[in-house]
């Protein structure tokens, strides 16, 4: 039976729009969790502060990050890029911290195969409908629907990556989806607690 260290890692993804930034921010208001702060080259949005949302960069220092080996993962996202700084999430783990992360595919496969000897658990959250993904979209992007449309043309690529997960929620209900979070967070068998016949109906549907 593998020994962890106490710290685990809990990773959030879903397509642009599903909610998991929401979720994090809920669940880092738990005890003993901290989101893991990603470093970023694209603009803040309204409301969002540096250090506290983000750490917004340019995309020259950014590079110089990667190349110093700042990052425990990287990953570059509709033209920009977005990187955990691997020092900080460390130093959390080794003082028993749990640590969220909101990030893509690309860096939980990163992630992953750095077989860190720390729990790691990982969640894909789904929108209840592509409708309500459009609407969640168009409210967050203030209508901007250049921006949307580009959002939704990279919708499909990352839906498919739900199979790469070790659980799947659909997020139709904020504090429903919230409590099935917890729920496999809390729970020690790491075991795909989802319907993943449903689930493969419901992202089909997804992309109709």
């Amino acid at each position: 039976m593998t020994s962890f260290k106490k710290g685990g890692m809990y990773i959030l993804s879903s397509p642009s729009g599903a909610g998991k930034t929401t979720l994090v921010k809920k669940i880092s208001k738990n005890k003993n969790f901290s989101i893991s702060i990603s470093h970023t080259t694209r603009l803040p949005r309204p409301n969002e502060k540096n250090g506290k949302d983000y750490f917004f960069t340019s995309k020259n220092n950014f590079k110089k990050l990667i190349k110093k080996g700042e990052f425990l993962e990287h990953a570059k996202v509709f033209n920009n890029y977005y990187g955990s700084s691997k020092k900080k999430v460390i130093e959390n783990l080794k003082k028993g911290k749990n640590v969220i992360f909101d990030i893509d595919w690309q860096g939980t496969r990163q992630i992953r195969n750095k077989k860190l000897n720390y729990k790691l658990i990982t969640i894909y959250i789904l929108p209840p409908s592509k409708k309500e993904l459009i609407n969640r979209l168009i409210k967050r992007e203030k209508k901007n629907m250049k921006t949307v449309k580009k959002r939704m043309k990279e919708f499909k690529k990352d839906l498919s990556r739900w199979k790469e997960y070790d659980f799947v929620v659909i997020n139709d209900d904020l504090k429903k989806c919230y409590n099935r979070i917890m729920e496999i967070i809390k729970n020690k068998k790491k075991e795909k607690l989802f319907d993943y016949k449903f689930i493969k109906l419901h992202t089909k549907n997804l992309i109709i």
